[in-house]
């Protein structure tokens, strides 16, 4: 069973490193939609800093991009434990940026309207539609 599980997470780390070297098409161009969501909300001047706290946080991370890319061309050279242990860092560090970036979003969206929200929901809900096809 136990080398079922660690095959298992090999694949989802290849898997995840593999989809973040070629991200799907709505990550390669985020400011147009930023600014397309940004014109949508139709923000007060006093919403605007956690705007630019959202858009920052949102941001294409490339510190987080060369993380995935070096555990990519480093998983095949190590043994087994130590791919193990790399893509447990990995994902790791992963999981906090995903923590850090919704925490952002969040205390953007607390800052929003209820028509706001609305249109947030819907903006955000068909970006991360069409990234997933």
């Amino acid at each position: 069973m136990r080398p079922l599980i660690l095959a298992i997470g090999l694949c989802l780390a290849m898997a995840s490193s593999a989809s973040a070297q070629n991200p799907p098409a709505s990550a390669q161009n985020p400011p147009s939609r930023l600014t397309q969501l940004h014109d949508a909300l139709h923000l007060a001047p006093t919403q605007d800093p956690a705007w630019r706290s959202y858009v920052a946080a949102v941001a294409a991370n490339p510190q987080m991009q060369a993380r995935r890319n070096a555990t990519g061309s480093l998983l095949p050279t190590l043994p087994t434990p130590r791919r193990i242990a790399l893509i447990e860092a990995t994902m790791s560090q992963d999981i906090a940026d995903f923590h850090r970036q919704g925490e952002a979003v969040i205390a953007f969206y607390n800052q929003l309207t209820p028509d706001q929200q609305a249109i947030f929901d819907r903006q955000t809900q068909a970006a991360s539609s069409q990234s997933g096809q």
